[in-house]
């Protein structure tokens, strides 16, 4: 079983020619949804108002056979993300947000957890999510995923603190160019993929957009190209890479912390199958509205259909 722990909303997205739709979103979300369509079972632990919004973030969970814990629904409103599209797809974001959570029961006992973006460096939930992380560490793989979300950062170096600390933590590290840039500027993207895996991690995945994906591991450094898709555009892309990565790593026997070394020792033929899973949910993805996930029968017709 795996938990995926974080933020849930509503993403407003507004198209180049003006059309504003909304749909079910937030990174962790995505992540959790992905997983389910995948076939994988999944607990989603976020913080939704009882309004209509969250209503529709709750059938939207039902429907991707993602179960909500409880305590989920306990915000006074559903948060928002304001999504503006340009003429390629790309998304730009405002957001309406607050983030908090209970404390953690430990009750659960999943192979899995993944957190990231918001959930992951806003105060006062952050701390909350980073505690269940350390909780869960002797028995899950933990991932990870920044997602920066540069408009939400008041302290840019106490959110870069608080990435390297989740880093260091996790086992598996998913992060975009883009991320990487507002990190560090000035450095290569490759020099600081290599310096975040010496902090502990197995792998630190870093996705390009159309220019595809790299990896390093122990074993080095594993590119694969972006799958030729005509994008529609570019909402929930990372987070089905993040979806796809974690659902090869599954189909691979590598998670849960009995298979902590194993994961450490990952070749790179198999780390290129990840990868290959990665990127194809990816396109997918992009090739359909909003943060419109495949499912497994999907996937595996891609797959056979690319292979």
């Amino acid at each position: 079983m795996s938990l995926v722990i974080g933020e849930a909303l509503i993403d407003i997205v507004t198209a180049s020619g003006g059309a504003t739709t909304e749909y079910v979103g937030g990174s962790p979300l995505n992540v959790a949804v992905g997983l389910g369509r995948l076939g994988r079972p999944v607990e989603f632990v976020t913080r939704i108002g009882d309004d209509t919004r969250g209503r529709s973030i709750l059938r939207h969970l039902e429907e991707s056979g993602v179960s909500l814990a409880s305590g989920s629904v306990t915000a006074e409103r559903t948060a928002t993300a304001h999504a503006t599209l340009d003429s390629a797809g790309a998304a730009t974001y405002e957001f309406d947000i607050e983030w908090d959570l209970p404390s953690p029961s430990g009750a659960s006992s999943p192979t899995l957890v993944h957190t990231g973006s918001i959930a992951a460096v806003m105060e006062p939930g952050c701390d909350v999510v980073a505690d269940m992380l350390d909780r869960r560490r002797s028995s899950a793989t933990l991932s990870y995923d920044p997602n920066v979300r540069p408009v939400l950062i008041t302290d840019r170096e106490r959110a870069r603190r608080r990435i390297e600390h989740l880093v260091a933590m996790s086992d598996i590290v998913k992060v975009s160019d883009e991320d990487l840039r507002w990190y560090d500027g000035d450095r290569d993207p490759v020099d600081i993929a290599r310096d975040w895996l010496s902090r502990g991690p197995a792998m630190v995945a870093v996705t390009r957009g159309a220019e595809g994906a790299f990896a390093v591991c122990a074993a080095g450094l594993v590119e694969v190209a972006a799958r030729p898709v005509e994008v529609v555009d570019t909402v929930g892309a990372g987070d089905a890479f993040m979806a796809g990565l974690l659902d090869g790593f599954w189909a691979h026997g590598f998670l849960g912390a009995e298979s902590r070394a194993a994961l450490h020792a990952i070749e790179p033929d198999e780390l290129r199958n990840v990868l290959d899973n990665a990127v194809l949910t990816s396109g997918l993805t992009v090739a359909r509205a909003g943060a419109d996930l495949p499912t497994r029968d999907v996937l595996d017709r891609a797959a056979g259909v690319r292979q």
